[in-house]
């Protein structure tokens, strides 16, 4: 009889159609694409060169667009074609300026280029009509226009005074403008006088150019010092539009007398701290969307101040988002293709098939960043190119479609030849050849057709599954395949293997964090396949080779897959699934291990009725990991720097179940943040996240300044020091110190209030006040809430004076050649300060007093040594006393002369000689010179020398 069809198939058929021909053949590629180019119009550079590559199989053919305009290429032109690359000879302006594409072909389909614009720079010369003298007055401020020529594109700018290389610099009273060349000068002073010219520079692609303006004079300014108030005259426009990366300068200059002090601020944000400038200019080197905004300039000075304002707008390019890719797609299958940009504004988005623009046909649906085919045919195959655009800028990309019609094949997937099974489980084996469009699938288990029953099923996508499987379903099953274009089939062979089965399974268990714990699990399996136990806790696998980790597996037997988990933390509580596995079937069982442990971090930590030296925290509570939370600590630390700290808490102890609590002993005005810790019998767990910065309500000082003391300065002062209250101590804003002062015997205290948190010093003049007079003084701190308590009384005296007695009775001796004796009385007790000490100044007869040398005695000892004198000489000498006001007056001068200086010659002629306790010694003695001192005895020295 005949056979069904699909079982009289040959083995297997292939058969393709494709747009693509062959797996070598694919479209244009771009590899390099034109750029925009700035072409001088004086360069020496007789060509220019657009670049164009793509790669393709078939290689591509290429052809150029001008304006929108295919190019007619043709040979001895000044267009030429060298391989895609579009050379233009002698490029002129009037022919060859304008926006340039290049499409790229083969059989494949076409893709087109970005757009790339050739322009031409120029840069004429300046005018040669002599320009006009400047007038001002000295003091005022100036403005030299710079008229440049024409020009394209911009140029820099810089002004020479009187010759070259004199440029004027930039300080803060002149300013060259980047945008008009203009120079600007704040205020004119005498040696502004000269010849000023402006340099424009043009910087192109591939040279420079610079040109020089007429000078122009600027006549001696007549005097007119007279101070005024800023004027800005060099002003940025209200808007600047400017692209994400590019630079944007504002320009902001004044007249004024002084010199105005630039500022620069965001009004309707904050400045970033690297643009942060008191220059003329305020440089976004590279702008993005968080820089738009209102900036804002000012210029300040003693007189007044002028304002500014501007807005930067920022906008951007397109960007891809998403972008299509090559696709395979089957012929009849529907397809949804799809790209998106950013940009601003917001792109338009339109399609292009082969290099032409692709609208809405039958079949074809073209809605902006979306297209859509139905029912493909091959003629859709080619080369599909996105296009995003706005008034920034155009972006391209490109992507291959090839529609396929395929006979089906099993040669890359056919069906496996050995299908092992467990008996008593299920089995699927999948049918999955290449096929476009997708092949009709009939199964067999030899000569038997299979179709759908309670044990055997056959799903759309071609799989057969078998359930409950038993020896009788051994044996050989093919599938077969078909559809328009051809047929095929591949067979496998089904073998039925033992089932595996779990032995031992293991046990739920309940330990606290860091213990050990075993989980057995034992498996039998058919014994002519390997056996693998696989571990997963909730249902995540384990991973053994982890290193410093907490698992090990025993390896004793293969039928043994026992589970160790050493020092058990938190994280390992949970589902345990063991699963013994065979390549055919597999068997698992579940446990459930339970790991105590300290609390969880609480969550949600809330503060709310702040006070001033206390707060209300709630919070909510975090796990308690299987023991139940006992208590709460509470914890602050003040921002930004300070440590974390237990605080006092109403209640005292707060109990586990609580979830609110009051803090007390809080320091005023402090910013503060807070977290919350939990404790059962395990331990305490990790804190909370901190809270949100809060900060204290203000309330008057509570501690007073320390470090009371003073002293020193002019005469009549009183000068009080003291140590300035840390932030922590000021409880609040406006923080100063009120100083109260008497003379020490007096009755009535005086006030000074001396505002400000750093202030450590104040001084009271009086010139009724006497030198070195004694006076009490305490201080308080105080603050928008009121003052604080005052220190302890402390003892200050008021500035000393120089002493005003002099030193009496001087007597002078030299006792020496290179020394002399002083000594005086002190004269009469001085009251204008603490005596330090005395002065005695030297001179040698002869000299002037002004040339003395000086020498210091520290105490009131009233005699003194001099020394490093010269031999044989007359000194006149003066004592006066010092404070540490100064040097009092001299006392009346007295005179010494030191002695002449001692015998150089030594003895001559030593002989000695020895008795039994004695040794003599004998010299000649020595005569002294005439500017030589007497002999008055001779010192003998005993030394021993060892053999």
């Amino acid at each position: 009889p005949p056979c069904p069809v699909l079982l009289c198939l040959l083995p297997w058929t292939a058969t393709q159609i494709s747009a693509r021909g062959s797996p070598a053949t694919f479209g244009p590629v771009f590899e390099d694409q034109p750029l925009g180019l700035l072409f001088p119009e004086e360069s020496t550079e007789e060509k220019v060169t657009l670049a164009c590559r793509a790669r393709a199989s078939p290689p591509a053919t290429y052809r150029w667009k001008m304006n929108g305009t295919e190019m007619k290429l043709e040979p001895g032109s000044r267009h030429q074609l060298v391989g895609g690359n579009l050379v233009i000879m002698n490029p002129t302006k009037a022919q060859d300026a304008g926006v340039y594409q290049c499409l790229a072909s083969n059989p494949v389909g076409t893709v087109v280029s970005r757009e790339a614009v050739l322009r031409f720079g120029f840069l004429q010369e300046f005018s040669k009509e002599e320009r006009d003298p400047v007038r001002t007055h000295e003091g005022w401020g100036v403005m030299l226009p710079c008229n440049p020529p024409a020009h394209y594109p911009g140029l820099s700018y810089r002004w020479l005074l009187n010759e070259f290389p004199n440029f004027i610099p930039t300080d803060g009273r002149h300013f060259v403008s980047q945008t008009t060349g203009n120079l600007y000068i704040a205020r004119t002073n005498a040696s502004d006088l000269g010849n000023y010219s402006c340099l424009a520079t043009s910087h192109m692609d591939f040279s420079t150019k610079s040109v020089f303006s007429k000078f122009a004079q600027a006549p001696d300014p007549g005097p007119d010092t007279r101070l005024f108030a800023p004027s800005i005259k060099a002003r940025f426009p209200a808007e600047t539009y400017a692209l994400v990366g590019q630079q944007v300068t504002l320009e902001c200059f004044a007249f004024g007398n002084p010199v105005p002090q630039i500022k620069w601020r965001k009004v309707d944000g904050s400045l970033s701290p690297q643009w942060a400038t008191a220059e003329p200019t305020l440089q976004i080197p590279s702008v993005s969307f968080e820089d738009e905004g209102t900036y804002e300039c000012e210029a300040e000075n003693s007189k007044g101040r002028d304002t500014v304002q501007g807005r930067i707008i920022v906008q951007a390019q397109p960007e891809w988002l998403k972008v299509i890719s090559d696709m395979e797609a089957d012929i009849g299958s529907n397809l949804r293709w799809g790209c998106a940009a950013a940009g601003k504004p917001r792109p338009t988005v339109r399609w292009l098939r082969n290099g032409e623009p692709l609208a809405s046909q039958p079949r074809v649906e073209v809605l902006a960043g979306d297209l859509r085919f139905s029912k493909l045919s091959l003629e859709d195959s080619g080369m599909y190119q996105c296009v995003a655009e706005n008034k920034h800028g155009t972006i391209y990309a490109s992507a291959e479609l090839a529609v396929q019609a395929l006979a089906p094949d099993f040669r890359l997937n056919p069906v496996k030849r050995l299908i092992p099974a467990a008996r008593g489980g299920e089995i699927a084996i999948p049918c999955q050849p290449r096929a476009a469009p997708k092949a009709v699938v009939l199964w067999s288990k030899g000569t038997e057709i299979l179709v759908n029953s309670s044990r055997v099923t056959v799903t759309p996508d071609g799989t057969l599954i078998i359930r409950n499987i038993s020896r009788s379903d051994e044996g050989k099953y093919t599938c077969f395949a078909e559809n328009f274009m051809g047929k095929a089939n591949s067979t496998g062979i089904l073998s039925v293997r033992d089932a595996t089965k779990i032995t031992l399974a293991p046990s739920s268990a309940d330990i606290n964090l860091g213990d050990s714990l075993t989980l057995q699990c034992h498996a039998s399996h058919d014994p002519t396949m390997d056996l693998t136990f696989i571990w997963t806790l909730d249902d995540f696998p384990i991973d053994f080779d982890k290193p410093g980790g907490h698992y090990r597996r025993a390896s004793a037997k293969e039928t043994v897959g026992d589970l160790t988990i050493l020092n058990a933390q938190l994280r390992h509580g949970g589902k345990y699934t063991c699963m013994a596995q065979t390549v055919v079937d597999s068997a698992s069982k579940e446990a459930t291990v339970l790991v105590r442990g300290p609390p969880g971090p609480p969550g949600g930590v809330v503060v709310r009725n702040i006070g001033d030296t206390t707060v209300q925290l709630s919070w909510s509570r975090g796990f308690d990991n299987h023991s139940p939370i006992a208590k709460y600590t509470l914890q602050a630390r003040t921002v930004p720097a300070g440590k974390w700290k237990q605080v006092r808490t109403n209640p005292t102890n707060i109990e586990g179940n609580a979830e609110t609590a009051q803090v007390l002993g809080l320091t005023p005005w402090m910013d503060y943040e807070f977290r919350v810790l939990a404790s059962n019998i395990l331990g305490t767990g990790e804190p909370s996240g901190p809270s949100s910065k809060i900060r204290t309500k203000e309330a008057a000082p509570s501690v007073a300044p320390s470090g009371l003391s003073g002293g020193g300065g002019a005469p009549g002062e009183l000068i009080v020091n003291w140590t300035p209250m840390s932030r922590e101590y000021q409880n609040g804003d406006g923080f100063g110190y009120v100083l109260s002062f008497r003379r020490q015997g007096s009755s009535g205290w005086q006030t000074a209030r001396v505002p400000g948190a750093d202030a450590q010093h104040f001084v009271y003049s009086n010139d009724s006040v006497r030198p070195y007079t004694p006076f009490e003084v305490k201080i308080r701190g105080y603050n928008r809430r009121g003052d604080g308590p005052e220190s302890l009384t402390a003892l200050v005296y008021s500035a000393e004076e120089e002493p005003r007695v002099a030193p009496t009775k001087v007597w002078a001796k030299g006792v020496s050649s290179s020394e002399m004796n002083v000594t005086w009385e002190p004269g009469q007790q001085d009251t204008n300060g603490i005596l330090l000490g005395y002065e005695i100044r030297y001179w040698r007869a002869g000299d002037k007093e002004a040339a003395a040398d000086r020498v210091r005695t520290a105490g009131l000892d009233t005699r003194a040594r001099v020394t490093g004198l010269h031999p044989n000489t007359k000194y006149h000498v003066t004592v006066r006393a010092y404070n540490r006001a100064g040097t009092g007056p001299a006392s009346p001068s007295a005179n010494a002369t030191t002695m002449k200086p001692p015998p150089q010659r030594p003895p001559g002629n030593i002989s000695w000689t020895f008795s039994s306790s004695s040794l003599s010694i004998k010299w000649d003695p020595v005569v002294p010179l005439r500017n030589e001192s007497a002999v008055t005895g001779y010192k003998v020295r005993k030394g021993f020398t060892r053999h």
